[in-house]
């Protein structure tokens, strides 16, 4: 499971025009100069961490720690194939520790002998009266505990994302289009994406104006990963006495040990699991930009993104509250169930996410940009954003890049976001067993975020610092800080460099 997005982008063409070069063609008696697209081989790092924390974890219902953690590289070569056209390769390693996707499988196995208590990780229990030494010990005691509270040791709390791109984009010689494709695929344990798209870019008016269209396709897939306890019923076909719940007690809502033989007991609300594994996207974007005067440029852009297949994420719980609640795990904690107090039991899922399998989205935004001076330059954004599942959206941010002496520039930067709930969201414990569609992922919430960020730049447009045969044309360093009003926080610090090929 991807970590947290924060906002819907829009994939733009990028061209960047480089000095003239000496590079000539001959037509009769006039010899004509190109500028190149791009003079030299570009080679951009960027290395991420990031960090958040909250009580709200999708993967346990909506309740419970969202901690986590990733590091991130990304290296995006551009290299300039002739004059005209330049192809760009782009990969990127994300690593990440999750408490919520850790949860996937919250048990352990906890055993109290007469020496002391050893933890067996994500467990079954059973053996209740084997030690580590292999001698049996009569007063030893199994339990199976977990909690949402706490990351669990499983096998679903780390994992590491890759994604690799190829891209490619042909210029005019009158430089005034630009054609372009691309390809890209990404992997993580959960899940698979391949994408590919081609765009457009048309100036006019002196490059005054330009509007840009493009089209995307992802065709992506599941491997789907469930919550233990659902896997194990179907596994089982509904066998309580097998598979993980061998051996382990199920407690009611008093905290009593059930009997797993009676009509009374615990099992999905659900007789089936994914119907498909595919999730399909497919976007078109169109965009326009004027320069309005020698100071100031404003640009329109929209997007029209059709979704469909499974939509849904398989390893999030849901609760319902006309379905009794049961529990794995030390009944003290019971009581304690939604606080951090509760470290030792765990309720069993009523359901998966479950949502429609189409989705439509419409974002619209704006961009402005003013040169005040020669050290200032304003720059504003505003996007709206409506999809049909009910949720609307308002994002503002502002960014004012201030030039200190020849080669720092420092970028101060604030950004509002407020969404509406999705018509298929509750919080834990609110939906109802009837209901066709529901889930308790806060990203479908009603909420309002801040963001704040801050970044120093340094460039050397002259190329006088190397490394090796690469000359550092830039230097970043920027870090963001995230809140929202439900108590989820998040800090990214990131760092860039980019360099350039000697000529």
């Amino acid at each position: 499971m991807r970590r947290l997005g924060l906002v819907l982008m829009a994939v733009w063409p990028v061209c960047i025009f480089g000095q003239a070069s000496n590079k000539a063609t001959e037509t009769g008696k006039e010899t004509t100069y190109k500028n190149r697209v791009l003079e030299a081989t570009e080679v951009e790092l960027l290395t991420s961490l990031y960090g958040q924390d909250g009580n709200n974890g999708a993967v346990t219902g909506g309740i419970g720690s969202e901690k986590l953690k990733d590091a991130a590289t990304n290296i995006n070569v551009s290299i300039p194939l002739n004059a005209d056209d330049v192809l760009t390769i782009d990969a990127t390693v994300s690593a990440y520790t999750s408490a919520s996707s850790s949860n996937l499988n919250p048990f352990s196995g906890v055993t109290t002998y007469s020496y002391g208590t050893v933890i067996s990780g994500a467990s079954r229990g059973g053996g209740r009266n084997r030690s580590p030494f292999g001698y049996t010990d009569p007063q030893s005691t199994t339990v199976v505990q977990g909690s949402p509270w706490v990351a669990a040791s499983g096998a679903s709390r780390s994992d590491v994302w890759y994604s690799g791109g190829l891209s490619y984009s042909h210029t005019s010689d009158d430089r005034n289009s630009i054609y372009s494709g691309h390809l890209n695929a990404s992997k993580e344990f959960d899940y698979g994406s391949f994408g590919a798209g081609l765009g457009f870019v048309k100036q006019f008016n002196q490059k005054n104006t330009e509007i840009g269209l493009q089209g995307t396709v992802y065709l992506d897939a599941w491997y789907p990963q469930y919550p233990t306890e659902i896997h194990t019923y179907f596994l089982t076909q509904g066998n309580l006495n097998a598979g993980f719940f061998s051996g382990v007690d199920i407690l009611d809502a008093n905290g009593q040990v059930i009997n797993k033989s009676s009509a009374n007991v615990w099992h999905p609300s659900q007789s089936t699991l994914l119907n498909t594994y595919n999730r399909n996207s497919y976007s078109l974007s169109v965009s326009f930009s004027q320069i309005l005067s020698k100071r100031s440029q404003f640009s329109i852009f929209s997007d029209l993104v059709y979704q469909q297949g499974w939509l849904a994420n398989p390893m999030q719980r849901v609760y319902f509250s006309d379905v009794a609640n049961y529990y794995i795990g030390n009944a003290n904690d019971i009581p304690n169930y939604e606080t951090r107090l509760n470290t030792r039991v765990f309720q069993l899922a009523d359901d998966i996410e479950r949502l429609p399998q189409t989705r439509l989205k419409i974002p619209v935004g704006l961009r402005y940009n003013y040169y005040i001076n020669e050290f200032l330059v304003l720059r504003s954004y505003y996007r709206y954003y409506y999809d049909d599942w009910g949720i609307t959206s308002h994002t503002a941010s502002i960014e004012i890049p201030i030039k200190v002496g020849t080669h720092f520039t420092l970028y101060p930067n604030y950004r509002y976001y407020t969404q509406t709930a999705a018509k298929y969201f509750a919080p834990y414990e609110q939906h109802l067993s009837t209901e066709t569609f529901y889930t308790s992922d806060y990203d479908l919430s009603a909420f309002q975020a801040n963001q704040i960020g801050f970044g120093l730049k340094y460039t050397d447009i002259f190329l006088k610092s190397h490394l090796g045969n690469l000359g550092i044309k830039s230097v970043s360093l920027n870090y963001d800080y995230y809140r929202r009003n439900t108590g989820l926080h998040a800090g990214i610090v990131s760092l860039g460099i980019k360099f350039v090929t000697d000529r």
